[in-house]
């Protein structure tokens, strides 16, 4: 999905009557929910999408790494609050559904969870930075 196309959706449910509003396109699934809709709403859970590396890649099936990238544009937090210590770390293992970050956009926190079980490899943003949606934010192996 690309940035505009995300702030075509955001422009669209905004002008509308609509509560919510979730739309999937390659794999990724991008879901809006008003912010008056969260009081009888269940909590919002945007999915995280892994990458795998390509078939091209010189490197064994069983040892290819894969990406989770932000699945929307925002500000990436990668502790619950200031002081306290990240989700993850690089080396630790993660288990699937295990909160990796939080992204902030319009004033809204959508939590992304691994897919899977893996090993976080690396942490390839810095909490409080900016990201666009399809940016890579942590390496598997």
């Amino acid at each position: 999905m690309k940035q505009e196309q995300i702030k075509t959706l955001i422009d669209a449910l905004a002008a509308s009557d609509l509560a919510e509003l979730e739309y999937s396109e390659d794999g990724s699934t991008l879901r809006l929910v008003k912010q008056s809709a969260l009081s009888t709403a269940p909590a919002v859970r945007s999915p995280a999408v892994v990458r795998r590396a390509s078939a091209a890649s010189a490197q064994p099936a069983s040892t290819v790494a894969a990406e989770c990238l932000a699945p929307l544009y925002g500000v990436v937090h990668l502790q619950p609050a200031p002081g306290e210590p990240p989700f993850v770390q690089p080396g630790q293992a993660v288990e699937a559904g295990q909160m990796l970050c939080v992204i902030e956009a319009m004033k809204m926190f959508n939590e992304v969870r691994a897919d899977t079980a893996a090993t976080v490899q690396a942490v390839l943003v810095q909490s409080g930075q900016e990201v666009d949606a399809g940016q890579p934010l942590f390496r598997f192996g």
